[in-house]
């Protein structure tokens, strides 16, 4: 195995520059063409989140896929590298294994536990599959680290400790009012139809709000969405829209894939002219107009801040509100699982190395049997077909138990740390053909149902990988 993740997240960098570096779906899969036919890459993958962005490859050489991976970032996120290479961070190998496995748990979440993340991870993998950049070695670690993250969520508590950005948001909304009874008799507007869009709108709604409008560019999307919550009072309008109904909202969430801001300074200052003079516009005159902005890049101007009437709560603001939350006591256990999984999957990984050496050997004998039993039968004349049979079958069971405790124990001894030596001596005892161990080593294509093994790992990264580039 040699993977590598080159990065950068809300830990490693200020929300100003992760929001310039965001990657939207169609760069991404830009992105994993050309890590593809960058040289030192074999598989690629992109986890792009409004708390991350990386890159995961399975590379020939450490150094030059670190530059590589890294290059490829700036190129396509349009932030300088020089400006980008201060807040990335590297893992290789296990290190690079253990950082997935904690982000699927909710570990490395802006909120601590979130289970959002679960999703994300898997809108990766799809995509990689989709581009065919996703091989045997990242299948398997995306596979394994989504199980992971249930783990986290069914053995432990964290589920406790953790929530959604959308709940942590409305909370920040809310201050010290419960957001059951925040929302009570409000008018909300959600912008955008995404996963998060709806996962606000599910929320909102199961809160009390008075009324939902779901604004989405496509407008059959807003409207499946608005049909599918547990209330009467959610209809869907198209995008172009929402100046004209902001006046009318009391809360608005936005979380969309746009480019540009969906929401200006000006757009906001005039709903609020307009709530402030205009009569009946929900509950404008107790309270100011509420915004949660989930997107990155940002959706709504972040000179909203200083317009009056106006509380907006974006991803800058939650990640200073997060880092101020307290840890559950189930993270220590939500840990345990990672090291656990993490072990599980490097000996795995180990032993599957292996593999292929064990089946070439197989497949040596089986033929050094076929020929003993083809020259045994030009001297032994007068022999029927059973006494033949009976003869290859023997023979054939005398070689299965000469081979099978040593390659069981073998394929045990390789899944320990330093285990991928085994390969090379087991090879080396029988004079084993290394072009027949290679092509038992290039099999037909994987399936995320059928996770295959992973190449054997490149160890020419020094003791430094996996800490900040």
């Amino acid at each position: 195995m040699s993977l590598l993740v080159v990065g950068l997240s809300h830990r490693s960098a200020p929300v100003s520059v992760l929001d310039r570096a965001a990657l939207a779906p169609q760069v991404r899969s830009k992105l994993l063409q050309d890590v593809m036919g960058a040289e030192p890459a074999a598989e690629a993958a992109v986890l792009s989140t409004c708390n991350r962005i990386e890159l995961y490859a399975d590379v020939d050489k450490f150094h030059a896929g670190v530059a590589e991976l890294s290059t490829l970032l700036a190129r396509h996120s349009g932030v300088g590298l020089e400006e980008l290479t201060p807040h990335l961070y590297v893992h290789y190998e296990d290190r690079a294994v253990h950082h997935l496995f904690s982000v699927a748990c909710g570990l490395d979440s802006m909120v601590v536990g979130e289970g959002q993340i679960l999703g994300q991870i898997k809108d990766a993998l799809a995509v990689a599959q989709d581009q065919h950049t996703a091989g045997r070695l990242l299948n398997d670690l995306f596979q394994q680290a989504l199980r992971a993250g249930k783990r986290a969520h069914s053995e432990t508590g964290i589920d406790k400790a953790g929530q959604s950005l959308v709940t942590f948001g409305l909370e920040q909304l809310a201050g010290d009012e419960p957001v059951a009874e925040w929302v009570r008799g409000k008018r909300a507007l959600v912008i955008g139809a995404g996963s998060m869009s709806a996962l606000a709108a599910t929320t909102l709604a199961r809160a009390g709000v008075a009324e939902l409008v779901i604004a989405n560019r496509t407008l059959d999307r807003a409207e499946r969405l608005a049909s599918g919550l547990d209330m009467g009072a959610a209809h869907a309008l198209p995008i172009h829209r929402v100046p004209a109904e902001l006046p009318s909202a009391d809360i608005v969430v936005s979380c969309t894939g746009a480019a540009g801001l969906v929401l200006t300074a000006d757009a906001v200052r005039d709903a609020v002219l307009h709530r402030d003079s205009g009569p009946g516009h929900g509950s404008a005159a107790a309270s100011p107009l509420a915004l949660l902005d989930l997107a990155m890049p940002r959706d709504v101007d972040a000179a909203v801040h200083r317009v009056e009437r106006v509380r907006l709560v974006d991803i800058e603001s939650l990640a200073e509100a997060a880092a101020d939350a307290p840890l559950a006591a189930d993270v220590d256990a939500v840990r345990a699982i990672v090291s656990e999984e993490v072990g599980a999957f490097g000996a795995a990984q180990r032993a599957a190395t292996i593999t292929p050496t064990v089946v070439a050997l197989r497949t040596m004998a089986a033929d050094v049997v076929a020929t003993e039993v083809a020259r045994l039968e030009g001297r032994l004349h007068g022999l029927d077909d059973k006494q033949r049979a009976e003869i290859t079958q023997t023979v054939r069971r005398v070689v299965d138990k000469l081979l099978h405790a040593p390659t069981v124990r073998v394929k045990e001894l390789a899944g320990e740390p330093g285990g991928a030596g085994y390969a090379d001596a087991l090879r080396e005892l029988f004079d084993l053909d290394p072009q027949a161990v290679a092509a038992v080593s290039s099999p037909a294509p994987v399936t995320p149902e059928v996770p295959a093994p992973a190449g054997s790992p490149d160890r020419t990264a020094d003791s430094t990988a996996g800490g900040r580039l």
